[in-house]
């Protein structure tokens, strides 16, 4: 297929850079904490150059990407008479790449200035101003006139200024208020104040600005629709303009040539016979060709491409409730893909960074990605229509708990499936994640069906099911758990593994956690393929149709990426993850023997001895008079935290526990730790630190120690093991033992 159109600046319009020779000479990035190696490639003149729109392209077109002037004013501050600098478009305010990186207050507004030059409008033609996101109220004026206001962060807005301009050169000013988490509206994983698996908040124009010179009749918007079945491509084109005697042609130009004609919002057939069907393993892609015509002569042209592939819910050949791609059950092993950057944030450096993102997940043997709570602009889509991946798309939560709130949300998740629907990667959409700002759940679910028929619809991605759409979908973390699919809803893993490795000089910041954490490579790749193999059983058993591995890279202080958050570094040995994601087990060392040495309480209460209060130094070593401690049974905490024995209940912040054990005689050629932790814990023997766990996990697990604890444990002798567990939400939950882990060898 012809693809150069997607892939190069297709622009025939002179542009006009909105400052001087100087200011563009002496831009650079902000002095942010990580950069990725993407940030080289990006200047003034270079910022995003590629048509924003691959499937709706015209050969004239002129990006306005590049340096601006900008204010942060108070939110009800006229339009500043001096501005504050420079900034990049469409790098957000807050990001390195802008060259600003300041916070915007939620009683701030931003103010973005620059000028350009009226292009050649010949034949009565008319201008569009195109912005492909702003986050989040933009209001747009040209030339001292409001020309229009758009509410919505993540949804591209499009007007026609052809009235508000000049002969020559025009100012373009937008005014961008975004009041983030004091909001109500759609905002994704955006809080002012960053923390755990929330980040830096995004504010202003963060996707690309555009110019386009249309027709007076003109083609508004496709609406294309695979029909495996019938063996064609429902098009439907949507026109603005006067359409009396217009009539619209459709083609594909792949070889078909048998075009298909009709009038504007007529949904025309257009053949395509034994379609080579789009999948990860041959995605094929179509291109397109849409005409206006009008007493034989062409009055618009747009070029497209689409992708012949039909999803739905059916029986797999075992007989349970699968998701079927083209009438076929493929297992989809997959990331959660956050869709930030170190240096841009919401925006990825170029376009090359987007395409390595897909990439790198198609290498690690992944086909699919659920984006989580945000949407890319659509050149992620074409990367993943292209190099074929799946995508299960989240619309971005808001508190949604307002009037307001509610109806901005419906807006935007409108915007979202009639501005994406016709990516072919696309198979379905999340309404909800789990229960954020969940509400009217079933109303929604019925909206997007009759919106897009043509694919699937999941109501919430973990916790808050309301038994509607087709996916019945289950959080866990670290290990799966999976749940049995129902006669006509599919069942997946939704979120599970947050394995943490954080990779020094690549860090956001120093401090960092993950779901559970590993010492190096060897044991993330290890982990994961424990994971995986956990995955393959719930396929079969109770026979989940797809699971979703988090996550495709760390974020900001969040470093359950199986790529560093620079992307600079792929964490996990890829032959063998790739190996795994497929089902293919055979790189895989057999699982190790565990031997129990000390039991834990899981089978039989232990007896420990344990304290509320602070103690003083030495408790955690042979000796220390622990008389005045209670005893009781573990293990500790409180009884709705999962896979917990419970012994004693324990529902404070803090506990210490003290037990003397004898450790049986004999060799250990791996001794670890037999923990369940929630939250962090720090483990003694013999007063000795020999591990120091973050975060918490979901049961029991074999942890390894540090290389001090081979020395410190006593065999055929009494040793003191000692804890201390902090707990800040949630859960909690502390037990304790110990177990020789004994390698395999094939």
């Amino acid at each position: 297929m012809r693809t150069s159109y997607s892939l190069a600046v297709v622009s025939v319009l002179a542009v006009v850079v909105a400052v001087g020779c100087t200011e563009a000479a002496t831009w650079k990035p902000a002095d942010g904490p990580l950069m990725t190696p993407f940030a080289k490639d990006v200047s003034p003149e270079k910022a995003l150059p590629e048509h924003p729109r691959p499937q709706m392209v015209r050969e004239t077109w002129r990006t306005l990407n590049g340096l601006w002037e900008y204010a942060i004013v108070a939110k009800d501050a006229p339009q500043p008479e001096k501005y504050d600098g420079h900034i990049l478009v469409p790098y957000a305010v807050e990001s390195a790449l802008s060259g600003v990186m300041k916070e915007v207050g939620p009683e701030q507004c931003v103010w973005y200035h620059r000028t350009f030059t009226t292009p050649g409008l010949d034949g009565g033609k008319r201008l569009l101003l195109h912005f492909e996101g702003v986050d989040w109220d933009a209001t747009v004026y040209l030339n001292g006139k409001e020309v229009g206001r758009h509410r919505g962060g993540y949804d591209p807005f499009t007007l026609d200024v052809t009235d508000a301009l000049r002969q020559d050169t025009n100012d373009l000013v937008v005014r961008v208020f975004d009041p983030t988490d004091a909001g109500p509206q759609p905002r994704g994983k955006q809080v002012r104040k960053p923390h755990g698996i929330w980040y830096t908040s995004v504010t202003g124009i963060w996707r690309t600005v555009w110019l386009e010179p249309v027709p007076a009749t003109h083609i508004r918007r496709l609406v294309l629709v695979p029909d495996v079945d019938n063996e064609c491509l429902t098009v439907t084109a949507e026109v603005d303009g006067e359409t009396d005697g217009v009539q619209v042609k459709a083609a594909a130009t792949d070889g078909i040539g048998i075009p298909a004609a009709g009038a504007p919002g007529q949904a025309l057939k257009v053949p395509v016979p034994k379609p080579k069907l789009w999948s990860p393993d041959s995605p094929h892609l179509y291109d397109l060709t849409v005409t206006l015509e009008r007493g034989g002569k062409t009055v618009d042209t747009v070029t497209s491409y689409f992708g012949m592939r039909k999803i739905e819910i059916g029986k797999g050949t075992d007989g349970k409730t699968r998701m079927l791609l083209n009438g076929e059950f493929v297992f989809q092993v997959g990331f959660l893909d956050q869709g930030w950057w170190p240096d841009g944030l919401y925006t990825a450096a170029t376009d090359e960074a987007l395409r390595y993102d897909v990439e790198a997940t198609r290498k690690l043997g992944f086909n699919f990605a659920r984006k989580h709570v945000k949407i890319e602009p659509h050149r992620w889509y074409y990367w993943c229509d292209k190099l074929g991946l799946l995508v299960w798309q989240d619309m971005p939560n808001g508190n949604n708990g307002t009037p307001e709130g509610k109806k901005g949300f419906e807006k935007e998740l409108r915007a979202l499936v009639d501005g994406y629907r016709n990516h072919p990667s696309i198979i379905m959409w999340v309404v909800f994640n789990e229960g954020w700002g969940q509400h009217d759940t079933e109303r929604y679910v019925g909206l997007v069906k009759g919106w897009d028929p043509s694919r699937l619809v999941s109501n919430a991605s973990g916790w808050a099911d309301k038994k509607c759409g087709d996916i019945l979908d289950v959080h866990s973390y670290p290990k799966p758990k999976g749940a049995a699919p129902e006669p006509d809803r599919a069942s997946v893993q939704g979120e599970f593994g947050g394995l943490g490795l954080g990779i020094p000089g690549h860090l956001w910041k120093q401090k960092h956690w993950g779901y559970r954490g590993t010492a190096d490579r060897d044991e993330l790749t290890a982990g994961y393929e424990d994971l995986m193999r956990m995955i393959y059983d719930l396929k079969d058993d109770p026979g989940i149709s797809a699971a979703v591995y988090t996550q495709t890279s760390d974020v900001e202080i969040e470093c359950n990426g199986l790529m560093t958050y620079d992307r600079a570094i792929v964490k996990p040995d890829v032959e063998r993850t790739a190996a795994v994601n497929r089902g293919d087990f055979s790189l895989v060392p057999p699982p190790p023997i565990i031997k129990p040495v000390v039991p834990t309480s899981e089978k039989q209460p232990q007896t420990w001895r344990y304290n509320t209060e602070k103690p003083p130094a030495g408790w955690t070593r042979p000796g220390f008079d622990d008389s005045g401690w209670k005893e009781g049974p573990g293990g500790f905490g409180r009884k709705d935290t999962p896979a917990a024995a419970i012994g004693t209940e324990w529902t404070g912040s803090d506990i210490w526990i003290r037990r003397e054990v004898t450790v049986p005689k004999g060799e250990y050629r791996n001794l670890h730790l037999r923990i369940h932790h929630d939250e962090d814990a720090q483990v003694f023997i013999n007063g000795v630190k020999v591990a120091d766990f973050k975060g918490y996990l979901t049961g029991y697990e074999a942890r390894p120690m540090n290389e001090k604890a081979r020395s410190v444990v006593k065999p055929g002798a009494k040793n003191v093991i000692a804890v201390h567990c902090r707990q800040t939400r949630g859960g909690q939950f502390i037990d304790v033992g110990l177990v020789d882990v004994i390698p395999q060898t094939k």
